[in-house]
């Protein structure tokens, strides 16, 4: 364990671990808990791998600690590591807890998160565990049987069995404040010859495909809508060449980056918005209420990123296009379509928001404080 908790010379006061998967996914909401929870005078540590580590300035002064927690490899030697690992960061977790006796234990999704939330399982601590995708994560998965409650971020959730879902509470997942300022914007859409703008985005890293894909298909829209488009796109370091020279000629005024340093005014400013479908991406949108064509990353095993663009497509609030399916045909059909029929876009804004939760990061604190007093 890389750095001690804190917590020894603060024993008036109620403790919550929040234990975390070393991403951002993970991290964000944590952090957004952690801020909401110092309101209500308590102690709050962090619990992850060496990788979230990084994410330190998302918690301010508040103590960090890395536990191992390996996740299962490839073959017997790949597994006998990942159960090794686990081990050795459950026992850590259970010294550390029968030292400072918190009294809740927030998991928030990935293997990092494991160790903590079982030692505390173990020891009859409660636990709230927060999933961020439409479909239950592996570690989620693994501890829910044993949680007190389960905090989902999308109205529906699949992959828990009868006796889980019992404990499912509609909490919706954290955004930045700026992020939920835009719900009070209403959505525009765009008129006669006015602009049209329109926001690429493919996750953290980026994603190829659209930056192939887009700029060729918008070249490929009729001299009427070039004329108005404004594009700030997302692409990784290495394409970003490329990129630039698909729009070259084709009289788009465009903007690309590697990272989007204002993600809040983008979104603000987006009649709709292309890309991935990753937790933190479908939250924000759907907070601020913004239509999207959702292009899934298609490599995970259990397509969470499917999921989750499902849910808001099948609410009316997005549109879906496989990977094996984005052509530039398919999106110039789709971009068409809705350029031809505008309203299309205010409704499908209209219905994002419907599936966007707001104060996410007070309810989840209320549901912590609920887990605490309840101790039954």
């Amino acid at each position: 364990m890389t750095k001690t908790s804190s917590h020894a010379t603060q024993a008036d006061r109620p403790l919550v671990y929040l234990s975390c998967g070393g991403t951002g996914g993970h991290m964000t909401p944590a952090a957004a808990l952690a801020k909401a929870l110092l309101e209500h005078d308590l102690d709050i540590e962090i619990i992850t791998d060496r990788r979230g580590l990084k994410y330190k300035d998302m918690f301010g002064d508040l103590p960090m600690m890395d536990v191992p927690a390996g996740a299962a490899g490839a073959g017997l030697m790949g597994k006998v590591k990942g159960a090794m690992a686990l081990a050795s960061g459950v026992w850590q977790s259970l010294c550390l807890m029968t030292k400072n006796k918190p009294a809740c234990v927030v998991g928030f999704g990935g293997y990092p998160s494991v160790p903590a939330v079982l030692a505390a399982q173990m020891m009859g601590i409660p636990t709230l565990l927060h999933e961020q995708n439409a479909i239950i994560g592996k570690a989620n998965a693994f501890l829910a049987a044993r949680a007190k409650k389960i905090a989902i971020s999308l109205p529906d959730i699949k992959g828990l069995s009868q006796s889980e879902e019992v404990k499912v509470v509609y909490t919706g997942n954290p955004v930045r404040p700026e992020i939920e300022a835009l719900r009070d914007q209403d959505y525009a859409a765009p008129k006669d010859s006015a602009p049209i703008r329109i926001v690429v985005v493919g996750g953290s890293l980026g994603a190829t495909v659209l930056s192939e894909v887009v700029p060729e298909t918008l070249k490929a829209l009729p001299q009427e809508y070039r004329a108005r488009l404004s594009v700030l796109q997302q692409c990784r370091e290495s394409d970003l060449a490329n990129a630039q020279a698909a729009y070259e000629g084709s009289g788009i005024q465009v903007d690309l980056v590697s990272f989007i340093d204002d993600m809040a005014g983008a979104i603000g400013a987006a009649h709709l918005v292309i890309g991935r479908s990753g937790a933190s991406t479908v939250s924000e949108l759907t907070v601020a209420g913004r239509p999207a064509i959702f292009v899934p990353y298609p490599f995970h095993k259990d397509q969470q990123q499917k999921m989750n663009a499902q849910a808001i497509a099948d609410h009316g609030g997005a549109w879906v296009i496989s990977e094996s399916s984005f052509t530039v045909e398919t999106l110039k059909g789709r971009l068409e379509l809705l350029l031809q029929n505008p309203s299309s876009l205010k409704i499908a804004a209209d219905k994002a928001k419907e599936c966007g939760k707001p104060d996410a990061a007070k309810t989840l604190a209320s549901l912590t404080l609920d887990v605490i007093k309840d101790k039954s």
